[in-house]
């Protein structure tokens, strides 16, 4: 296996040569979704990064186990283990019971990532289906001295563990900072420490989602969840451990303090994180109004934007931007990567109509080996699109007898085609052309070359400049006349 990977880990805060445990054996695991609303952009920016990495580790021969949770219970409204539980809040304002929120938004976020063309993980387990799990870890982590519990609820003890740890080791932050800045909250004096954070909490008497426990009734912290279910299938530590960067100087810090509290071993080596959203340079989020969920963007049913896209197209536009840095979504910027996205699938379409010559003017060699140059930087998409476009002008220019390609070289480009285009960008040819729509284009095209052989060009014209105003393009070429939509 030709590996020259490189990641850049947040753990090191440096890109480091990617060497698994176990090669050619990766574990991966990303924290997934808290279902209790419809998934949100930054969470599908995420596992479409994520997607990404997962094709291209199978791409290079890696046999990839990729783990992705999704949290269904034990998911409070602050990081600090205050407010209510997410699901027990939307549950009685809907008077529902609290597992068919669960899966009303279960199915909907496997559907949002079906039409961004996401591979399936390997293993999607549930919060609530590893109780036993994660009571096991927590009893584990009192044994070792590192919890404590009080009226029925389990507390991590930071200072203690920080006394022999380095607690801020993935955010390298310091901790008279982070003491200066938690807020002491109401209600919780019976915390220790002011970062202490909760792995069991006591349910109160109105709360539905509850588990049986050696501290009584109850329910997870959030922070426990993934490191009882990473340690579960992937081992007390290994390979990948992703999620977006905002979820690192919290939830990620406090599971590398479980897992070293537990079992005296981080629970992983490379620690990947993407960046944020912005709409139009500021911060997407809900307070500030500006954030819109993936089914306004297909449709373009709101305020901030012009029109829909589709899936395929949001998805090429996410990988316009490299996963560390921030992602703007604007209309201009959606506008621009929709055409680029139509114009690589229209020159696609064109593979299977060049014509091969003798020799070849075009060198596909090195254009397959700047794709991978840039995918083994740290999975950098936005270069390998570039050169991809460079692949698109080279079908262009041999379709239009401008250059000209060899059997075997047509043959490499079909092949790098094939592997980045499709397999490892995940993109995929939109279906909304329908049989119908393709037949009724036919019947036009072969109306204007009938009226173009008569020499009626002002019908031919006329035909032509229509179709162009209704975002139809078409293009005359060597081989006959072809339209796309741009």
């Amino acid at each position: 296996m030709n590996n020259n990977l490189v990641v850049y880990n947040t753990l090191t805060r440096k890109k480091e040569t990617f060497e698994p445990l176990n090669a050619p054996f990766v574990g991966m695991y990303v924290c997934g979704p808290t279902v209790y609303s419809d998934v949100h952009l930054g969470n599908c920016r995420t596992f479409v990064s994520f997607d990404l990495m997962y094709r291209y580790l199978l791409h290079l021969g890696f046999k990839v186990r990729y783990v992705r949770n999704i949290t269904d219970a034990g998911h409070l409204e602050g990081d600090r283990d205050e407010g209510d539980d997410k699901f027990s809040k939307k549950a009685r304002l809907e008077q529902l019971e609290p597992m068919e929120i669960v899966q009303r938004y279960t199915i909907g976020f496997r559907d949002v990532m079906q039409l961004f063309n996401t591979l399936p993980p390997s293993i999607e387990p549930t919060a609530t289906g590893h109780i036993a799990e994660q009571i096991e870890m927590i009893k584990q982590i009192i044994a070792n001295d590192f919890a404590y519990e009080v009226n029925g609820t389990v507390y991590f003890d930071v200072e203690k563990y920080s006394q022999e740890n380095n607690y801020t080791i993935l955010t390298n932050r310091h901790m008279d900072d982070l003491l200066a800045n938690t807020r002491e909250l109401g209600g919780q004096e019976e915390k220790r420490g002011r970062l202490d954070f909760a792995l069991w909490i006591k349910a109160k008497p109105e709360h539905i989602m509850r588990w049986p426990s050696p501290w009584g009734w109850g329910f997870p912290g959030w922070h426990i969840e993934c490191s009882a279910m990473s340690s579960k299938y992937l081992g007390e530590t290994f390979d990948i451990h992703g999620g977006g960067m905002d979820l690192a100087a919290t939830h990620h810090t406090n599971e590398i303090a479980q897992s070293q509290a537990c079992n005296h071993s981080s629970p992983a080596k490379y620690w990947l994180h993407t960046n944020m959203l912005t709409v139009n340079g500021a911060r997407m989020s809900k307070s500030a109004g500006n954030g819109f969920l993936p089914h306004e963007l297909f449709t373009g049913e709101h305020p901030l934007l012009t029109r829909g896209y589709s899936p395929m197209a949001v998805r090429f536009f996410m990988l316009q931007a490299h996963y560390r840095s921030t992602l703007d979504f604007s209309n201009d910027a959606l506008e621009a990567s929709d055409k680029g996205f139509k114009r690589l699938m229209n020159a696609c379409a064109l593979l299977e109509k060049l014509k091969v010559s003798e020799k070849s003017d075009v060198d596909i060699s090195s254009l397959r080996q700047r794709c991978y140059d840039a995918m083994n930087d740290d999975f950098n998409s936005p270069v390998a699109i570039a050169e991809l476009f460079e692949a698109a002008r080279i079908i262009n220019s041999v379709y239009d007898g401008k250059a000209s390609i060899s059997a075997s070289d047509l043959q490499a480009l079909r092949s790098l085609i094939n592997d980045f285009v499709f397999d490892i960008l995940g993109l995929k040819e939109e279906t909304s052309q329908t049989n119908d729509f393709s037949h009724l284009m036919d019947f036009i095209i072969k109306l204007r070359l009938e009226a173009k052989s008569n020499k009626d060009y002002v019908t031919s014209d006329k035909i032509r400049i229509g179709l162009q105003e209704m975002g139809i393009q078409i293009k005359d070429g060597k081989e006959g006349s072809t339209w796309n939509k741009v």
